[in-house]
């Protein structure tokens, strides 16, 4: 029953994700700590993202910006690396509540002054991508932290998911090569975290349904009243 249970909540995060293009590790994390502890979770929950990113990115591949990819790819990859590395013994605390502060703000900001997102050039997907990749490997995700330049970009709908899952997918194997290096890739957690992929691949496939049909203003009112929930939390 606990297999199925967990079955069923990386379905819902899979549902979450493939429409705002991040949420399912939040609904995850508080879970695998509590039955598999803090190493092992992390761990586990890299393999099943790295199983739903793909299944986002199959979905909506037609739609990818390679562009942006590329340029996030080349600061994320040694970012990753060094904070896989590093990821067992950094101070979180601090770099939670900043992080949470900064996501709400954000929405609140453009809000209030009907603007846009940031819109990054090259570089700028660079230095996002290096700061994406430490904080995914020290905390399990980062998904909300990049979600806004995206949106600042102009990418909508499957455009939007499919290319943030082809950037957190490259993050998510590149940890799990280093955790795999480092000897802190248990079995437990390896089976875990693709008995979770696997429902996580049939929550996206739901999950792309949905986007199909959403109008784009109600896309990305969706994705800041995400934004605030995991800012919040």
């Amino acid at each position: 029953m606990e297999w199925i249970g967990l079955a069923v909540l990386a379905w819902a995060a899979g549902v979450l994700s493939a429409v705002t293009g991040f949420g399912g590790a939040a609904i995850l994390l508080p879970v695998l700590v509590s039955r598999l502890g803090v190493r092992e979770a992390v761990v586990a929950l890299t393999i099943a993202q790295l199983c739903g990113n793909l299944s986002r990115v199959w979905f909506n591949r037609r739609w990818i910006d390679g562009h942006v990819v590329r340029s996030f790819t080349v600061g994320a990859v040694p970012a990753a690396i060094v904070g896989s590395l590093l990821f067992a013994a950094a101070p979180l605390g601090m770099l939670t509540v900043v992080l949470g502060a900064v996501l709400v703000l954000m929405v609140v900001t453009r809000r209030l002054l009907r603007c846009n997102y940031p819109r990054l050039r090259a570089r700028g997907f660079v230095g996002l991508g290096a700061a994406t990749g430490i904080i995914s490997a020290i905390v399990g995700t980062s998904g909300p932290l990049a979600a806004p330049f995206f949106l600042g970009c102009g990418l909508i709908r499957g455009s939007y998911i499919g290319t943030e899952a082809a950037t957190a997918g490259i993050l998510h194997l590149v940890k799990s090569f280093v955790y795999g290096a480092t000897s802190v890739m248990a079995p437990q957690a390896i089976g875990v975290g693709l008995w979770l992929g696997a429902a996580l691949w049939i929550g996206a496939y739901f999950g792309k349904r949905i986007v199909d049909r959403l109008p784009a203003h109600l896309f990305v009112a969706l994705v800041e009243l995400a934004l605030i929930a995991s800012g919040i939390r």
